[in-house]
């Protein structure tokens, strides 16, 4: 007669011509009624709550530990199924739950009193490996694989975590006051030398303004200089041109004639007198004779090419 089974149950076969008995993990295999006996043996996953109650840690201080756990019977491996068979064939899930279960918890106490409150509070993956190591080695010799362990919770009745985490609470913000502290000192720093930067800068450009400015005076007087002097040049140059037009004809002359007009005496004072009278009356007749005003020389505008 065939029977079968699922992926999650073993079938072991026993009696005649089966010494040592068949194990079969998720398939079928032949039995010979009443000269062979079938047995079933569960291979599915078992999640187990661990639970450690006031245990006291390395310093004495007693706390509680809860864990979760997900533990099976390896079917696919020969030598652990044969010893689950041996352990637990024909009990039910729940008794090999059970068997598994007081196991895990004792591991976990043992790890639980060789650690500090402080160590198991701040560092749970650390114990959650060093339970799972444990407890894996202890249980694979009953057929057992440790599929996964997870620390849950910790509490205790003292309040000594609770003012571990009072302690942590006030260190975190004394963190974040003496951040906050600096933070607005930077802030502050900062601040004063972008302060310092940009006055600095501005000062830097009123200096170079000025540099420009002072340049532009000392070429534009160098300019003026240069354009004064030309014309001073030239108005000196046109005077002598004017002064030569002027001399021409008198140069010519070959002497002067001084007539009388029947009142009072010749001689030089007489003379100096006819002089200055022409001289006064000089630039008139220049104008009327050339039609250059003399008068006007010393503001005609510089000529430029």
């Amino acid at each position: 007669m065939f029977f079968t089974c699922g992926p999650n149950e073993a079938m072991v076969v026993s009696g005649f011509c089966r010494s040592p008995p068949v194990m079969v993990a998720g398939g079928r295999v032949f039995v010979l009624p009443c000269i062979q006996q079938i047995q079933r043996i569960s291979l599915n996953t078992l999640t187990l709550n661990v639970k450690s109650e006031k245990v006291y840690t390395r310093h004495g201080v007693p706390i509680s530990v809860t864990g979760i756990a997900q533990v099976k019977i390896q079917g696919q491996n020969k030598e652990m199924l044969a010893a689950a068979c041996q352990m637990f064939l024909g009990k039910t899930e729940a008794e090999i739950a059970h068997i598994a279960l007081e196991t895990l918890e004792g591991h976990q106490r043992a790890i639980m009193a060789h650690m500090t409150v402080e160590e198991i509070y701040k560092d749970r993956q650390k114990f959650s490996e060093q339970v799972f190591k444990v407890a894996s080695s202890d249980l694979v010799n009953m057929g057992i694989s440790v599929v996964s362990y997870t620390l849950k919770d910790i509490h205790d009745d003292q309040d000594y975590l609770h003012s571990l985490g009072k302690a942590r609470t006030a260190q975190v913000q004394k963190d974040a006051r003496i951040g906050e502290a600096e933070a607005k000192r930077d802030a502050g720093i900062r601040e004063a030398k972008a302060k310092q930067e940009k006055v600095s800068a501005q000062y830097l450009s009123e200096i170079e303004m000025a540099k420009a400015q002072r340049d532009y005076e000392l070429k534009k007087a160098a300019y003026d200089i240069e354009v004064n002097t030309r014309r001073a040049q030239a108005d000196l140059a046109y005077q002598l041109q004017v002064a030569e037009e002027i001399s021409g004809p008198l140069t010519s002359a070959n002497k002067i004639t001084l007539v009388s007009s029947g009142s009072g005496t010749m001689g030089a004072a007489k003379v100096t007198g006819e002089v200055l009278d022409i001289l006064t009356r000089l630039p008139e007749s220049v104008e009327r004779l050339t039609g250059v005003s003399i008068s006007q020389v010393n503001h005609k505008p510089l000529r430029t090419a």
